[in-house]
């Protein structure tokens, strides 16, 4: 009879659930990096239904994309405190865990940081600071000691306790942090590539106009003189928070008989 040592295994693909927290968000780079990878994307559109996963069980890693909400409002959003808990539950299990803006603001609620709402607005192309820890980390190291990407964001939060600060900006000092092996939290839209971001202009260009009086009327010349270093920057983080991303294995019934 052949032993279970001298079985084969194979990895499943990678199961990724990503909430969204507001309609049409779109993944951009991280769904190149995800589908380069070969992943199952599970999504829970939590804006229409309010429905999580049941449990960190089905899935490898989980993504928690941003939103016009603030990471407190949980009288109008009521599924955020279980997402809180749900987050803090995958980071415990060791799993992959990303929070992109509102996404990052909800990590750090769920690691007991504190959220400042409405003192740290940011919008466009920006320049991101790495600090020496993201220069070594996994996330940011192929980036330098700068990059730009864009921002879209009017809230902040304190670092969590135990978290290691891995890039800043004069304007919100938390842009990217990590907790354990591979909780990361990025306050920047490393995801909206140029097609992301020209679909949000797109679609919200009212709420823009408001919050960037002249952005839209400049986007053509921004965006050809930010995009293309913001994409490559952007895809660079996708695939370096993807390949953190580990697979259950499953063992493959052996054809030979005893």
């Amino acid at each position: 009879m052949v032993s279970s040592r001298d079985r084969p295994y194979q990895e499943e693909p990678m199961r990724v659930a990503v909430i969204e927290n507001m309609r049409n968000t779109g993944l951009g780079a991280l769904a190149a990096a995800l589908d380069e990878a070969g992943a199952e994307i599970e999504w829970f559109r939590v804006w229409q239904d309010g429905i999580l996963p049941k449990d960190i069980s089905g899935h490898d890693a989980l993504v928690v994309l941003g939103g016009e909400q603030s990471a407190l409002d949980d009288e109008t959003h009521p599924y955020l405190p279980e997402l809180v808990r749900l987050a803090h539950r995958f980071g415990d299990a060791g799993k992959a865990v990303l929070g992109i803006c509102l996404g990052s603001q909800i990590l750090a609620r769920a690691y007991g940081a504190d959220n400042h709402l409405g003192i740290a607005r940011e919008f466009g192309w920006h320049g991101i600071g790495v600090t020496a820890e993201g220069r070594a980390d996994p996330l940011l190291s192929a980036l330098g000691g700068e990059f730009t990407i864009f921002e879209w964001h009017a809230d902040t939060f304190s670092l969590p306790e135990g978290a290691v600060r891995l890039a800043s900006s004069p304007v919100a000092e938390n842009q990217a942090f990590r907790i354990g092996r591979a909780v990361y939290g990025t306050q920047f839209h490393f995801e909206a590539n140029s097609a992301v971001v020209a679909q949000w202009k797109a679609e919200f260009p009212d709420t823009i106009a408001r919050i960037a009086p002249g952005w839209l009327e400049n986007h053509a010349e921004l965006a050809a003189r930010h995009g293309g270093a913001a994409d490559a920057a952007g895809l660079a983080i996708a695939r370096a928070w993807v390949s953190l991303i580990e697979r259950e294995e499953v063992e493959l019934l052996s054809q030979a008989s005893a």
